[in-house]
């Protein structure tokens, strides 16, 4: 879609923002702020007119206000009324563990004003003058004509991902007349939530698309792929019917595992044999990402037993949990690292195929799910996959059910991957929208949508 231009530009003077309408003016956005001011946290809580004091852990990364476990504080008198929040504040990050956060910035709504909120001393309230939108000076502060200078500003300046005051205050910022600021403002309000909808559609489809994932595998390896076959109670309540020619067994009798051994930081190498972690087991397929390494020698000593081989499945008993991980030749012989659990389907008994998928089944993963219940350490090992029962067709059966659920779930990622990519379109055009807006790369005075009228 294209916008109608100014009819005359003028050099701004900055090569990073370029040419901006003749009658526009640069300036830092301290000459537009009334106030520039840090936060407060004061006492733990006390039970007697605690205040709610937002943080950055409030706000998303794009600028808006998440308050899920919202912090309560203990303020002195003199602190409220200097950190009280008004509809209209912005509210800026200056200092985060991650370089995404710096410089995110949320404007408090007529909602979160009358929650009596403060914010904390991580946090930077600026206080727009009335020559300058509010709402705007939120979409500038969250695009890139603001979060590059942060960016800059933060780590030149510090050595460390922190900002204060006096950075945020030298911004500089494009200052359109106010009738136009308005005329921006309503533009991009309308057109970014169009476009924000657009990007809930994607979400949505891409969670329905995973739901529908999770229900073919689990279809398959619980009931099989022929629907008239006939069937049998399992003796599992949870289970239901299945096959009558499947067999369910415990675990342990068809599938051959082993956890890693835990082994001492004193131990590692910087080459050697690999030490797996679970940041090697993340996709289908074993890397060696991340990996630490040990002394060959000291392996085939010590550890020699839990060598991996090409065709071994890995799984997290932890963070990755869900994932299962294929080894190929180029990390066989590595040793998987305590958390990470080896799996071997038993020869003639159960092929890794359709392993490959059970494991990451719904069946599977209520069991893993009851096992730790009331377990304070959300992990899982061999002592669980003990207790685990699973269903096991003939062999043969089971590699067909493992082909049919790798084609299914292969067209569902290809559609999943779509959705991604579109739902990264229509970031990238959302951002460049509002970055033309802000510089006056458009002219979007007669495009803000109007009021509908109303029947004298």
């Amino acid at each position: 879609m294209s916008f109608p231009k100014y009819s005359s530009f003028a050099d701004s003077g900055f090569e990073w923002l370029g040419a901006v309408p003749s009658h526009w003016e640069v300036q830092p956005i301290k000459w537009q702020t009334g106030k520039n001011d840090g936060g407060v946290w004061g006492f733990d809580p006390d039970g007697t007119n605690d205040t709610i004091v937002l943080r950055s852990t409030d706000q998303t990364v794009d600028g808006h206000w998440r308050m899920d476990d919202p912090a309560l504080r203990a303020l002195s008198p003199a602190d409220r009324d200097a950190a009280l929040l008004a509809e209209g504040d912005l509210v800026v990050t200056k200092s985060s563990g991650s370089s995404l956060h710096i410089g995110k910035t949320t404007i408090v709504t007529p909602e979160v004003a009358a929650l009596g909120c403060c914010y904390s001393n991580f946090m930077q309230r600026i206080r727009m003058k009335a020559s300058f939108q509010p709402k705007l000076a939120w979409y500038v502060m969250n695009n890139a004509v603001a979060r590059l200078q942060f960016d800059l500003a933060s780590n030149s300046t510090t050595g460390l991902a922190n900002l204060n005051g006096t950075m945020i205050g030298r911004v500089l910022i494009p200052i359109p007349p106010v009738d136009e600021q308005v005329a921006i403002v309503t533009f991009l309000d309308h057109e970014t939530a169009k476009i924000d909808a657009l990007i809930e559609e994607q979400k949505r489809l891409i969670e329905l698309l995973k739901e529908k994932r999770q229900a073919v595998i689990s279809q398959a390896v619980t009931k099989g792929l022929d629907p008239t076959v006939p069937m049998k109670d399992s003796g599992v309540e949870w289970l239901g019917q299945v096959p009558a020619h499947w067999s369910v067994r415990p675990f342990k009798h068809c599938v051959s595992y082993q956890e890693g051994p835990g082994i001492m930081a004193s131990d590692f190498r910087d080459e050697g044999v690999p030490l797996l972690r679970i940041a090697c087991v993340q996709g289908p397929i074993v890397t060696l990402d991340g990996c630490n390494y040990l002394d060959p020698a000291k392996v085939a000593r010590q550890w020699g037993h839990f060598c991996v081989a090409a065709g071994d499945l890995l799984i997290s008993g932890s963070a990755s949990m869900g994932v299962v991980s294929e080894v190929l030749e180029d990390a066989a012989g590595a040793i998987p690292y305590t958390g990470l659990i080896r799996l071997q389907g038993k020869a003639n008994v159960v092929d890794r195929s359709f392993l490959r998928q059970l494991v990451v089944s719904d069946c599977f993963m209520r069991q893993v799910e009851q096992l730790k219940t009331g377990s304070t350490i959300q992990h899982f090992g061999p002592t669980h996959l003990d207790q685990m029962v699973i269903t096991c067709p003939p062999v043969q059966e089971q590699v067909l059910i493992g082909e049919s659920i790798v084609a299914r779930c292969a067209d569902i990622d290809a559609l999943s991957e779509q959705a991604r990519m579109g739902m990264e379109l229509l970031q990238e055009r959302r951002s460049a929208l509002i970055s033309a807006a802000v510089t006056g790369k458009i002219d979007v005075r007669g495009l803000a949508p109007q009021p509908d009228a109303t029947p004298a």
